[in-house]
């Protein structure tokens, strides 16, 4: 079965590693042709195997390398570009794609995010067939996990989602070599799908309830990372802790600081806060940032 792997990253190379040694007719690779394409590149050069660099898949010269390619299978293992209708038409089997969510619910570029941010429980993961819509084809698998009560955006892929997705995509090659590949239909009526987790929406609001707060802040990190604004700069915040209590200050007002936290309240609570980090500088404790900015116990978050 002639593949092509279209990805990027770290978890575009592991993906094609994985393939590669189980020896897998891989006869194409297309990635970025920058950094994010670099580890994949380097792979390729090591195995003997075709690279095509390339910005935008929609190109003349990627179809055209398509059709000499021969595909039957296509692998989509971490694309932020859109796949052409013309491309999905070329490979016998199909295209298949890795979704970091239990489709139909969390469509979207930002599916680890919103399932934190909007308090889910479990999420988990979706090998489907790729058609015209966004994440809307066909479901070959899925695994399903649990989300910690202290998971983040970054902790749930790195040490769940990204290793099993791994895994997932060699499982569904054998499946379909096999001819045991489901092609089972979403249920749209089920379907959710949210923006891209950037800065048009990682703006924090501290009159929510705590845990409304904690999710947010959790589920942006650590990108874009929740921000709010400190003496007209803003400030992103990071590793979360939230602890429910009665308290009568304002929602946004520092309570206190250490070298553990800076400490927030909120609606029903406080919000305990490790790392923050200003403009476009890097993240640091809560001392440092406290000295840096010159915080007082008092002082208020977004005003």
């Amino acid at each position: 079965m002639r593949l092509i792997i279209v990805g990027q990253g770290p978890f575009g190379e592991k993906v094609l590693g994985a393939l590669i040694e189980r020896r897998e007719d891989v006869v194409g690779v297309f990635s970025p042709p920058d950094k994010r394409g670099e580890s994949m590149k380097e792979l390729t050069e090591r195995s003997g195997i075709v690279f095509f660099g390339t910005s935008r898949m929609k190109n003349p010269e990627v179809y055209d390398m398509y059709v000499k390619l021969r595909p039957d299978l296509v692998m989509l293992a971490f694309v932020t570009d859109i796949i052409p209708k013309r491309l999905l038409d070329i490979p016998s089997l199909g295209t298949i794609c890795y979704h970091p969510s239990l489709l139909p619910r969390h469509r979207g570029a930002s599916a680890i995010n919103w399932a934190i941010i909007m308090g889910d429980t479990r999420t988990g993961l979706t090998i489907f067939w790729v058609d015209k819509g966004i994440d809307t084809g066909p479901i070959l698998l899925q695994k399903e996990v649990e989300i910690g009560p202290n998971d983040t955006t970054g902790s749930l892929y790195f040490n769940t989602l990204f290793p099993m997705g791994v895994h997932a995509m060699v499982e569904a090659v054998e499946l379909i070599k096999k001819g045991r590949a489901p092609r089972i239909p979403q249920d749209d009526s089920k379907a959710t799908y949210e923006p891209p987790c950037d800065d048009e929406v990682a703006a924090l609001d501290f009159e929510r309830k705590i845990k409304d707060v904690y999710n947010f802040i959790r589920g942006c990190d650590p990108q874009p990372g929740a921000y709010t604004t400190f003496k007209g700069k803003r400030v992103r915040l990071y590793d979360a802790k939230m602890e429910s209590s009665p308290i009568e200050k304002g929602a946004g007002e520092i309570i206190s600081f250490d070298e553990d936290s800076v400490q927030i309240a909120v609606r029903e609570g406080i919000i305990k806060i490790g790392k923050l980090r200003v403009e476009k500088r890097e993240k640091v404790g809560a001392m440092e940032f406290a000295q840096s900015v010159g915080l007082k116990n008092g002082d208020r978050f977004g005003k």
